[in-house]
């Protein structure tokens, strides 16, 4: 990011995996920053992170921690967020909010950089720009210049989740689960209603009345708030599958006008953010392992839809912390920084 002026920075939740992760992606970035304020709850305060080189102690979050901070990164959780961010608007932040707490409310834009960057300017109203769901983010930087150029009428999506997605003690889990396995001990379990070691589970986040998960019905929902469309179909199954990091999705789309696979594949080399890897006689296709610590969302296994008229078929994984959240955010403060700051 090219830029003469500087930006104080606050990361709240900075002690989490996501608030390392805007760490990592401040600095590979080159962020041009002024300060970094570390924020976290009580039991971090004193902790010492670095950053370039330096370490930084974190300080408390509360209400009074956002004086002459320009940009906020939240990812301390929708409570928090709730709680915490509009003081940080109302001192004079600009809060870019990884949790669930404000990505329906129609007062706030939810923004994905590749996907609907014009809605960054609506921040001005509330201070408070969302994020959205990792699962989301991925699958619409992959459609959105196929909806550019056919217009998809409908979406139908399964996800294969990293466990990484749930937190620190999922991680903990599934490598707990694969080492008594080999060891032929019991299989500890907390995290998850069911074993997740060598197993797939479709339940991710809490049942609704309509049978259908949050998790599922976010991706309903931002994808129609995004693409500013709510006549889209879309219909999720999510599933959390037994890998570290990376979340992977089988993606089906019914377009409003024909477009070919090769035309498809064609898109997707031109798009920013995506890395086209669609050689399957060469086994080569996007993986999950291949993903980690990447900031391109991967698409590949374009087809078409051989039981419908304008159909195509993808699979797109992504780095569900880093694209999947703070990548995402730290985009997002770049163009805040670039055209609105």
């Amino acid at each position: 990011m090219s830029q003469a002026r500087t930006f104080n920075v606050a990361v709240a939740g900075a002690t989490g995996a996501v608030g390392g992760a805007m760490l990592d992606v401040l600095e590979r970035r080159d962020f041009p920053l002024g300060e970094l304020r570390l924020l976290a709850s009580s039991r971090s305060v004193g902790k010492k992170l670095t950053f370039k080189g330096k370490e930084i102690a974190v300080q408390l979050l509360d209400k009074d921690a956002f004086k002459g901070i320009d940009i906020a990164l939240f990812s301390a959780g929708a409570a928090r967020s709730l709680e915490f961010a509009p003081a940080a608007a109302a001192a004079g932040a600009v809060v870019v909010d990884n949790s669930s707490a404000y990505r329906m409310d129609p007062e706030i834009p939810l923004v994905v950089p590749e996907v609907n960057p014009h809605a960054i300017a609506r921040y001005k109203k509330r201070g408070i720009i969302a994020n959205p769901n990792c699962s989301t983010i991925q699958m619409l930087v992959a459609l959105k210049p196929i909806h550019d150029a056919v217009r998809i009428k409908r979406i139908v999506v399964s996800t294969y989740q990293a466990v990484s997605g749930t937190g620190a003690k999922a991680i903990e889990e599934l490598e707990a689960q694969v080492r008594a396995w080999v060891a032929g001990q019991p299989i500890p379990r907390e995290v998850y209603p069911h074993q997740i070691a060598f197993n797939c589970l479709p339940h991710i986040d809490s049942f609704l009345d309509n049978g259908y998960t949050k998790e599922e019905m976010k991706m309903v929902n931002e994808t129609r708030k995004m693409f500013e469309d709510d006549s889209i179909g879309v219909t999720a199954t999510t599933v959390r599958v037994p890998v570290f990091y990376g979340h992977s999705e089988a993606v089906n789309i019914e377009t409003e006008r024909k477009i070919s696979a090769a035309r498809v594949k064609e898109l997707m080399r031109q798009t920013p953010g995506v890395k086209l890897v669609d050689e399957p006689t060469l086994a080569q296709y996007p993986l999950a392992l291949d993903c980690a610590g990447k900031f391109e969302t991967l698409v590949g296994r374009i087809r078409e839809d051989e039981s419908i008229a304008n159909g195509i078929n993808l699979w797109v994984v992504a780095d569900n912390i880093l694209k999947g959240a703070a990548l995402n955010a730290v985009q997002i403060a770049e163009i805040l920084g670039r055209d609105y700051l």
